[in-house]
């Protein structure tokens, strides 16, 4: 039986949201298949920065899935308290009826990532069949820096499916970790999921830090000037930019400017902060 929902979850791995959006509109499913349909429409409008669209269009009657990704547009937003987010996602996981939706697993495991507890994030995906909620859990070990965790975990997957998008990714993301003849592994990934679906903003960005990794700074400028050309608002392409200007001694102010603007929580704005306040807090002791 053809898998009508294939490009739509595939073009979401890759980081083609327009894509999902607009093949997503024309497609005849079942009431379960639409609501896994609406799911991934929704959270590519989330990796937009479109939250108050997914906030108005989902209803409190909702399925249970697209109630959890109103909450992570919440979460994102701050239209909704920490405190409450996270007391919503207990009482959900304590719900036999809840606890098994994959999307309620997948963001309740997204947000406690986004918290820092990497415990409570790995049990929302430990264990799990499914490779996204996999791959999330590759993404929590290697924060906790535990590539050796991670790689077992994309051993894992590889024998759920070698081929799959998820799959080559969470390939990717561990050599990159790794280091050393697997950052060049990870780089031929990104490549030929680029030159197999199209390049995106996101795969551009995994080649452009497998290029910083290994000292090819100009190599690593042209790939986020292709990213940058893509999608300008998007925050990882800012800070990688950043990043490369400064090795490659140039002017990044703008880039500054604009990543403060899209992403004002984003760890380099705040590592921005902290050396400005901490260059005032210099010159003023010795004025």
């Amino acid at each position: 039986m053809a898998d009508l929902l294939f490009n739509v979850r595939n073009a979401f791995y890759l980081g083609a949201y327009n894509t999902v959006i607009n093949e997503a509109a024309d497609l005849d499913l079942s009431e379960a298949e639409a609501i896994e349909r609406d799911c991934f429409v929704y959270r590519s409008y989330i990796a937009q920065g479109s939250y108050d669209l997914v906030i108005n269009e989902i209803r409190d009657s909702a399925a249970t899935g697209l109630l959890a990704v109103k909450l992570l547009a919440q979460y994102l937003s701050g239209r909704k308290s920490k405190e409450d987010v996270l007391a919503t996602l207990q009482d959900w996981l304590s719900d036999s009826a809840c606890n098994r939706n994959t999307t309620v697993l997948l963001v309740a495991g997204m947000i406690h990532a986004q918290e820092g507890n990497y415990p409570e994030a790995l049990k929302c995906c430990h264990g799990s069949t499914n490779l996204e909620l996999q791959a999330l859990c590759v993404q929590v070990y290697l924060k906790m820096d535990r590539p050796d965790k991670a790689e077992l975990q994309v051993k894992t997957m590889s024998g759920i499916d070698d081929d799959a998008t998820l799959t080559q990714l969470a390939t990717a993301w561990v050599g990159q970790a790794l280091g050393g003849a697997k950052v060049q592994e990870a780089a031929y990934v990104y490549q030929e999921l680029g030159e197999k679906y199209n390049y995106t903003a996101a795969l551009y960005n995994g080649r452009a830090v497998c290029y910083m990794k290994m000292g090819r700074w100009e190599d690593a400028d042209h790939d986020l000037q292709e990213a940058f050309s893509k999608d300008s608002k998007d925050p990882d392409t800012l800070s990688n930019l950043i990043t490369v200007g400064l090795h490659l001694g140039k002017n990044v102010a703008r880039y500054q400017t604009q990543l403060k603007m899209v992403a004002a929580n984003h760890p380099n704005v705040k590592r921005l902060e902290a050396a400005d306040e901490a260059f005032t807090r210099a010159a003023a002791s010795i004025a």
